[in-house]
């Protein structure tokens, strides 16, 4: 088991390039299976979730060539096999895509239940009504979703609750379902628009993405493309907030400001200074931080993906903050963790109540899941002393390099695998 121990106090300080966002590469990834041209798609990040999905495509008989690290060739004409399930897919939340894009193509699909971080119910049913709609029929058994259609015909749908993961499966089945479908209570996430964008780039027909009415006119065929995935927000917000948390100075580049405005505003709220350039973001923390409340939404409104590293800045924050989580019930498994590190926090229901404390001490501490895991590294950069972060193979689902980047940052940190590690390192920065 892999670890980062960090020892806290370093602000920091320069510029981070920021890689393509994990959530649109999946979807996308998904959706280049759809025909039976080559399609190419750039600025993929390498992370462990991209790279699982990627070879569970290549077991279903696809041509998946790496050209290097940022960019893959697929071709979906060879693909024999539409059962998709090994013990890494189900790891996974993401493999889900491959219903809406296996079905819209072949009207047929069994894919593994989906996994990934337990943060709380997902609205998987929503998929399903989905599919069912389009005229699909869809049951559970022995572990797989298994969908199947003689035809899809378009339909309205109307999502009882926003769910990008049902937006962008519904959206792929219906680019390939005969008539019109209109798609309302739409999530209207960048990497829903990126979906579209690309199943566009492919000859699709999606009108309204980025809206919350979806408007698609089926296709029979989708057609060869080259496509380039916009940059992750999550991964520029949790740079911009360890800039904040260590009083740095960083310059986030490659990156769209419009998409990280919810950031920037309670990064402002709460005493930074925040330059936007046209494809960059400066945060500097030069003043003592204050309190604010956050509470999290769908897009436009403040990501829940980046609740965990907001409140860990709260956390050593002037005043009582609140941060109210309104999207899923079990995203506070950090603050136990937390706590290790001097914080105070009190959870009731959905809402933390979080006493500003002047700072956080080096502890040993658990990674939950991906963003609390991003969040407690953000802490012990923060902190007094020497912080191990355990189990980071959640942080390394979602973070290409993480360590290096913050290390060119100015953090002293370092991925260890062993205890005598450990030891060499606290005896290196003593």
């Amino acid at each position: 088991m892999e670890q980062y121990v960090i020892k806290g106090g370093n602000p920091l300080v320069g510029e981070v390039e920021i890689g393509g966002a994990k959530n649109a590469a999946l979807a996308i990834i998904s959706a280049a299976v759809m025909t039976d041209e080559t399609v190419t798609i750039e600025n993929l990040p390498n992370v462990r979730d991209i790279n699982v999905l990627l070879n569970a495509i290549s077991d279903i008989g696809a041509k998946v060539d790496r050209l290097d690290a940022h960019t893959v060739k697929m071709n979906g004409s060879f693909i024999h096999n539409l059962v998709v399930d090994n013990e890494y897919i189900r790891k996974i939340r993401a493999s889900y895509y491959l219903l809406g894009a296996l079905l819209g193509k072949y009207k047929h699909a069994e894919v593994a239940l989906p996994g990934g971080c337990d943060i709380g119910s997902r609205p998987f049913d929503l998929h399903l009504k989905g599919f069912r709609a389009l005229g699909a029929t869809v049951d559970i058994r022995h572990g797989l979703v298994v969908a199947d259609a003689r035809q899809l015909k378009g339909t309205h749908i109307y999502l009882d609750k926003v769910s990008v993961g049902a937006t962008i499966n519904i959206m792929m089945a219906a680019a390939m379902a005969e008539g019109k479908t209109t798609l309302e209570n739409a999530a209207k996430e960048p990497h829903v628009v990126d979906a579209a964008n690309f199943l566009n780039s492919m000859g699709a027909n999606i009108r309204g993405a980025g809206t919350d009415v979806i408007r698609i006119v089926g296709v029979e065929k989708l057609h060869k493309t080259e496509y380039s995935i916009i940059p992750d927000q999550i991964e520029a917000g949790t740079f911009m907030l360890a800039a904040a948390a260590t009083k740095g100075d960083v310059t986030v580049k490659n990156v769209i400001p419009k998409h990280l405005e919810a950031i920037s505003a309670k990064l402002l709220e709460i005493g930074c200074e925040v330059e936007e350039f046209d494809d960059a973001v400066r945060v500097v923390s030069s003043k003592p931080l204050h309190h604010t409340q956050v509470t999290t939404l769908p897009y436009p409104g403040f990501p829940t993906d980046m609740q965990p590293q907001i409140a860990v800045v709260l956390g050593i924050s002037e005043g009582t903050s609140t941060v109210t989580e309104s999207i899923f019930e079990n995203r506070f498994k950090y603050v136990g963790e937390l706590a290790r590190m001097g914080a105070n926090f009190k959870v009731e229901s959905n809402i933390a109540i979080i006493g500003g404390i002047e700072n956080y001490t080096g502890a040993r501490v658990n990674a939950p899941d991906l963003r609390a895991g991003a969040a407690l590294v953000i802490a012990g950069l923060a902190a007094e002393g020497i912080t191990v972060v355990d189990d980071i193979y959640y942080i390394e689902r979602g973070y290409e390099e993480f360590e290096k980047k913050l290390a060119s940052l100015g953090a002293v940190i370092e991925k260890v695998s062993t205890e005598k590690e450990i030891q060499k390192f606290t005896l290196k920065v003593s």
